[in-house]
């Protein structure tokens, strides 16, 4: 099954924050922001379903539609209406376009990790704990389970999740004496030894992507993003950013990265012939290899993803998506009882066994699951390595109420360092800047 990616590469238009600071206007038989709170008892979405009707699914994740299939079968008074509305930013500006309006407002839509704090803040999402989501303290890992929620409050379930690790190509590795790093001192030592020995091999590629470098930045303790409420900070020159842009720095400077963009022709074909030699990704990467790179085939490995420290067990999160109610869709009840099975009951083993990386803790330490042996991957039980790397993921990491903008401006300011018109240091400043700036214009407080 072709997988799409769970990092999701903006469009140049982006979603406005011009909803950001105040709140929805009502809308839906439900009830909008001005509303009674949502929610059900157990009891009461059982009802729900044995009545039936229709809710309506903004999603692009491609296992749902085998999901949404059970459960129409196992509740057949229920009908979903599976809309793919668009990939990451498009849909998010379809919502955004259909809150303002007041109508066609899905019931239920998947809205990454990185973009929910944006559709929360503008309170576009109906909080969840009428439904008795603290008793799910414990169904999911850490990493998609902070990322779900808002203060005290939730508001989406997790799909899925994104721990990181080393992928490499051990036919690669092995032809050139290389060993696989443990340390990112170590990674590049790997990388000046590669490319030395074959000038046209790298080891990554790197043209500039926001969500890859916010993820190195969390797994090297660095916390630019603070948020309360309307008030944020950006402070990109925290110990834990300079830990990463020294690293990286020197991997610009030698020129040891493939001036290959990611998810092009291009990146497909150095990730078949060995020109690219490893990927540090989420755990969603297996199925994109499988469908997308057939040339390399029993090739590729998995490792742990390397450490800022020596010994050291941390990771960080890249990628994933929730499940989350608009607060203007006119179906809560119907529409929480899909995202519980979707994403907690039966659905969340059908969604693994289509490849999805699961963010529950009940798949991620099923025997099935650690020990199913890939074929791509040389028989390499590749869930016992990412299962591992979900259980290290660091805490307190937050995004910007506007990160979807934020995300979008990368290529202007810190992308420029991978052009050699600036220093990683001196982009990820033009970042903030002009994150700061954007955010100040839509009202927010900006430290």
């Amino acid at each position: 099954m072709m997988r799409i990616r769970r990092r999701t590469i903006l469009a140049s238009a982006v979603l406005s924050a011009s909803l950001l600071v105040t709140a929805c206007g009502s809308g839906g038989d439900d009830g909008g922001s001005a509303g009674p709170a949502a929610g059900a008892s157990e009891a009461e979405i059982q009802a729900a379903l044995e009545a039936g009707g229709t809710i309506t699914v903004w999603a692009w994740e491609p296992t749902l539609k085998q999901v949404a299939a059970d459960f129409q079968a196992k509740y057949p008074k229920v009908t979903v209406d599976l809309v793919n509305a668009g990939t990451g930013n498009d849909q998010y500006t379809a919502l955004q376009n259909a809150v303002k309006a007041g109508s066609g407002v899905p019931d239920v839509a998947q809205v990454e990790y990185y973009a929910l704090p944006q559709f929360v803040l503008s309170k576009a999402l109906t909080s969840l704990d009428g439904y008795g989501t603290d008793a799910l303290d414990g169904t999911f890992t850490p990493g998609p389970w902070n990322a779900v929620r808002s203060g005290d409050a939730v508001y989406g379930l997790p799909m899925d999740s994104g721990p990181m690790a080393l992928f490499y190509n051990k036919e690669v590795f092995d032809k050139h004496g290389l060993t696989v790093p443990t340390t990112w001192d170590e990674y590049v030592a790997e990388a000046e030894k590669l490319h030395k020995a074959d000038p046209k091999a790298y080891i990554t590629s790197d043209t500039g992507d926001a969500g890859f470098t916010t993820s190195m930045i969390w797994q090297a303790g660095g916390r630019p993003y603070s948020v309360d409420g309307t008030t944020v900070g950006v402070d990109f020159a925290d110990p834990g950013t300079q830990k990463f842009t020294a690293t990286w720095q020197k991997l610009i400077d030698g020129k040891l990265l493939s001036p290959v963009t990611g998810w092009s022709d291009a990146w497909y074909k150095g990730l078949g012939d060995g020109t690219i030699a490893t990927l540090v990704i989420g755990a969603w990467m297996p199925a994109n290899l499988e469908s997308g790179v057939t040339a390399a085939n029993g090739k590729w490995r998995v490792a742990p993803m390397p450490q800022w420290e020596a010994g050291g067990k941390v990771t960080a999160e890249n990628g994933g998506s929730s499940l989350a109610i608009p607060e203007q869709g006119d179906n809560k009840t119907l529409a929480y009882a899909f995202l519980k099975y979707a994403t907690v009951d039966e659905g969340a083993q059908t969604r693994a066994d289509g490849g999805a990386f699961p963010a529950t803790t009940a798949q991620l330490s099923s025997p099935q699951f650690l020990e199913k042996e890939f074929p791509y991957f040389g028989g390499q039980k590749v869930n016992q390595v990412l299962a591992e790397s979900a259980q290290q993921v660091a805490p307190g990491w937050s995004y910007l109420p506007f990160q979807v903008y934020a995300n979008s401006i990368f290529g202007d300011t810190v992308g420029k360092a991978y052009l050699g018109q600036a220093t990683l240091a001196e982009g990820l400043k033009a970042w903030q800047d002009a994150s700061v700036k954007y955010g100040q214009e839509q009202g927010f407080t900006v430290k």
